[in-house]
């Protein structure tokens, strides 16, 4: 049985070369997760993988129901998570279709069901979030990028915001001066339930586009996100077929 489970976001509904094995309906105390579990094989290793937005990439970043997927892996008994995401890129190291392995989280989101913990509790109960990201995991992925001859930035701070609709350039100047390198919408509360379930879970973030006001500084084009996110997503599945091969 896997323990290893991949999460694929905007551009990744799907692992080119899994031999899929049986997929799995999960049904959740939380509601229904994105899709069914698929289970298979890729690289001569057995792997789960789920996509975030659900398989036609239907469900908005706000609308994911990140404890029912989360809870889904956990029961299906994954201990490990790589979850792929597309980002915008606020540092200048982050250019369309550059790779990182995001260390740090500054969570923007509002009104998401963030926690397990709230109802019929014996005491009030916290966790340590202040590394949210599995060390041992953001290692895998970066010795793995240079395997497939790729460049990485290995750090990185991800900024997770609402959406549906893309950052105004004054929120991108804001998140800047916060710390933040990249911005996404999916990384929280997805990260901080893996925690709470104990779920070893680490981010490979491709930039699809520069975040808003940066580059030249031009409009934002959904056509140029498609796009580079073809071209990231290309050295993503290099880096997992590594990753898979190694294990």
């Amino acid at each position: 049985m896997a323990d290893l489970a991949i999460i694929g976001g905007t551009g990744l509904t799907s692992l080119d070369g899994l031999e899929i094995t049986r997929r799995e309906v999960i049904r959740t105390p939380f509601g229904e997760p994105s899709g069914p579990l698929t289970h298979g094989v890729l690289n001569g290793t057995e792997v789960t993988f789920l996509a975030r937005h659900g398989y036609g990439h239907t469900i908005p970043p706000h609308r994911i129901n990140y404890r029912a997927n989360i809870w889904a892996l956990h029961h299906a008994g994954i201990k490990r998570v790589i979850a792929v995401a597309a980002v915008g890129g606020i540092d200048d190291a982050l250019p369309p279709g550059a790779l990182a392995i995001p260390d740090q989280i500054i969570d923007y989101t509002w009104g998401r069901a963030g926690t397990y913990f709230e109802d019929d509790l014996s005491e009030v109960t916290h966790i340590d979030f202040s590394y949210p990201y599995c060390d041992e995991l953001r290692a895998m992925l970066i010795d793995q990028c240079k395997v497939a001859g790729l460049s990485v930035c290995r750090t990185g701070t991800y900024g997770v915001t609402q959406g549906p609709r893309l950052e105004t350039a004054a929120e991108i100047a804001r998140m800047g001066r916060d710390g933040c390198t990249m911005v996404g919408m999916t990384g929280m509360p997805e990260a901080v339930l893996a925690r709470e379930l104990d779920l070893n879970y680490a981010c490979c973030a491709v930039s699809a586009n520069w975040a808003a006001g940066k580059g030249d500084g031009s409009i934002i084009s959904m056509v140029e996100i498609e796009e580079n996110l073809r071209a990231g997503m290309d050295s993503v599945r290099k880096v997992l077929q590594q990753l898979l091969s190694s294990l």
